[in-house]
Order: structure tokens, then sequence, then C-alpha cells
């Protein structure tokens, strides 16, 4: 059964979060992929809503705006897009649509839980190799798309700053699947919190089916719905080699396929997808466009595509 309402397509194309140019580029690959398409062809309405203006990293200083401790770079400019974005998925969802956020680094997920979490009780599932929650005072490069996590929950030096939290999110809702590079700060941090933390060793040892039942679970617990946080290079290298910040040892095609048509039966039985998002996509560092393709047909397996 695929998805119960509308498709509302929204490009944030920021490469301000991220260390590497190109994932501003991220949107086009997408699109040009044919995610639209291939949509419509399962039967979802859908809607393209173009990108985010966003201006390009060169013409601003990553250090105009700083914190009192830490450092965050283009701080202003990442506050600037996600709280447009915020307003995008917010106003989606408030139309009775599903924002499907295509990014741009993964600093977008503030945005993208900050409306999905305005007037809602959400829990968030993190497919990803990042913990994604390191604070300003423990990045070791001040770079946003390593925080986004840490910033939605007002941690570290986020908690003076209010736009990065306007959000229900539920700490205990939150769940990573598919864990393989996290730093030391971040896995102290994670080891301390009430979120729950699967890495790829429990997918070796338990399976990937288990693991996002379990996960599901867990981020449906007692909200309103969940945000699906989807970064690229959750897959291995050899999958989608168009990322800027690739681990070995991701998971198979196959592996990322199941975990989504997981997700896509949870919400055909439970209703509890309430938006998602694909990020890291950076068509430079890609292989005729094998990273895109990929994002398009796992979103399409995520709104509930099947074999038959």
């Amino acid at each position: 059964m695929t998805l119960d309402r509308p498709v509302r397509i929204i490009g944030a194309p920021s490469d301000y979060g991220a260390n590497r140019r190109g994932v501003d580029m991220g949107p086009s690959a997408i699109r040009y992929a044919g995610l639209a398409e291939e949509l419509e062809a399962m039967g979802l309405e859908t809607t393209d809503e173009d990108d985010l203006p966003i201006p390009r990293a060169e013409t601003r200083d990553p250090d105009v705006e700083q914190l009192r401790s830490g450092n965050a770079k283009f701080l202003r400019e990442t506050r600037e897009v996600c709280e447009a974005l915020e307003a995008r998925v917010a106003d989606a969802i408030e139309a009775g649509m599903f924002p499907l956020v295509l990014g741009g680094d993964h600093s977008i997920a503030i945005g993208s839980l900050n409306g999905a979490g305005k007037n809602a009780d959400v829990g968030a599932i993190w497919f990803d190799a990042h913990g994604d929650f390191n604070t300003p005072e423990t990045s070791p490069s001040g770079n946003v798309h390593g925080m986004p996590l840490a910033a939605a929950l007002g941690r570290g030096a986020f908690a003076e700053e209010p736009w990065a939290s306007e959000n229900r999110l539920r700490e205990e809702n939150v769940v990573y699947v598919g864990l393989r590079s996290v730093d030391d700060h971040e896995r102290d941090a994670i080891n301390a919190s009430e979120m729950t933390a699967f890495t790829m060793s429990d997918i070796d040892e338990r399976g990937i089916g288990p693991v996002v039942e379990d996960a599901l679970d867990a981020a449906t617990a007692g909200v309103d719905g969940i945000h699906v946080s989807f970064d690229m290079d959750w897959l291995d290298p050899n999958e989608a080699p168009g990322v800027g910040t690739p681990v070995r040892g991701g998971s198979s095609y196959r592996e990322a396929h199941s975990a989504l048509e997981l997700v896509a039966e949870r919400h055909a039985s439970e209703g509890v997808l309430r938006s998602m998002e694909l990020v890291e996509v950076n068509p430079i560092l890609d292989s005729h466009n094998q990273t895109a393709d990929l994002a398009v047909e796992l979103a399409a397996s995520a709104l509930g595509k099947r074999i038959l």
C-alpha cells in the first residue's frame, strides 16, 4: 500500500554545514534521476516546490556569527535555511501533504525536525553512518552537519539558540540505525542519553529486519508520528559513492530497501510516517549519478513501492 496522502518535494540545497563542496547540487541530481516521475508512477500525487533560495557559501563569512562557546561555521546561514525549511515542512503537513525534503547537507535536518515537530510530538529514525550528535563545544571541525540531532534536542551551546529546537521531538523516541563512525564525545553523550542506538554490528548480528522493527517500536511509542532522516552515507560506499563523508562497512543495497520497506509497512498499518529527508548526495563525487538514482529508489520504497 502506497502513502496515503500527496507528496510535496522540497529542495534544500545547502552546503553550509559540510566541509566539501557539491552537496548543494544534491536536490538537482535526485530530481534528474526521476524522483517525481517515479512517485507519480506509483500513483502518488506529487508537487515539487523547487528549492529554497540559498546564497552560495563563497558569498558569506563562515564566522560572522559566533556562539558564546564552541564553534559552528555558517551559523547564521544555517539558521536562515532551517527556519525557511521549518516553515515549508510545517505548511506541507498542515495542508495534508507529505513533505519529502531533498538535501543538501545534514544540517538541514534541524529545519525538517522543527517543521515536523511544530505542533506534534514526534520521534525520529536516523539512518546514518555518523552520530550527528556533536555540539559546538565538542565538534572537531565546526561543521554543523555533524550536529543536527544535538541542535534539535537543544544540547550544548544550542540551548542558547531557541531556533534550533523549536520542536516537540522526544529524546526517548530518537533511534539510530546502523551507526559505524562516532566521535569519542558523541559516544559518551549517546550512551548517557535516552536515545536508542543500533550500530552496524547490531545489524550484522541480528539482521536488518529485527533491528528496524525494534527501531520503529521505540520511535513511535507515544508520539503523533515520526520523521525519517536518511543520510546516503548510511550505505556502503560501493553502493553510494557520491557522498561527502563515506565510511566503509555500511548497509547493502538490499538492506537499505528492506529497512525502508519496513517503514512503509508500519505506516500502512499504523499511519506513523510524518516526514522524510534524503541528504548528503554529492554529484561531484558520484559515478554516473548512481547515488541519486539510488536515493530515488529508496524514497519509493519508503513510500510504499513493492515488487508485487
